[in-house]
């Protein structure tokens, strides 16, 4: 893969697209009227509203642009139908000691690791591409080297 390359599981583009439509078709028609209110206080210049609502108009069409960009240029990875290897989509039951975690490989865009989702980037996510069930994977950390085993993929 290309290592510009932006990817994106099927729900992770769904987010995105619906974030899209709330911005544009919500929240842009919030702030107008925000805008129009604040100025109809009077004097913009010492209008503290008038401003708030400007930089959140700002913040939310910068955000437009972004996620238009991302719809444009992501690719879909559709979730693995092959469950024996670890690819972008798979989700993956480690064992790390006595303790057991779960984690859904992804696209660094929608990477949220304290809800288990980890970049197929990240040195975790690295590790497990390509791996099977059984298999044991040792990563760099912080804390020194770390020996996990894939207890599962699905």
């Amino acid at each position: 893969m290309v290592d510009d390359q932006i990817i994106l599981t099927p729900e992770g583009y769904e987010r995105a697209r619906n974030e899209l439509d709330l911005l544009k078709n919500v929240k842009r028609k919030e702030i107008a009227a925000r805008i129009q209110d604040a100025k109809e206080l009077g004097d913009l210049s010492e209008n503290a509203e008038y401003a708030e609502a400007k930089n959140e108009q700002s913040f939310i069409e910068g955000r437009i642009i972004e996620l238009e960009n991302l719809l444009k240029t992501a690719t879909v990875i559709e979730t693995p139908s092959d469950s024996s290897v670890v690819h972008i989509g798979s989700q993956v039951t480690v064992k790390q000691g006595t303790s057991q975690r779960t984690f859904i490989i992804v696209g660094s865009n929608e990477a949220d690791p304290t809800n288990g989702k980890i970049s197929n980037e990240s040195p975790l996510g690295k590790a497990f591409i390509g791996k099977k069930a059984g298999a044991d994977v040792t990563v760099a950390t912080p804390a020194g080297e770390t020996t996990f085993s894939i207890v599962s993929i699905g």
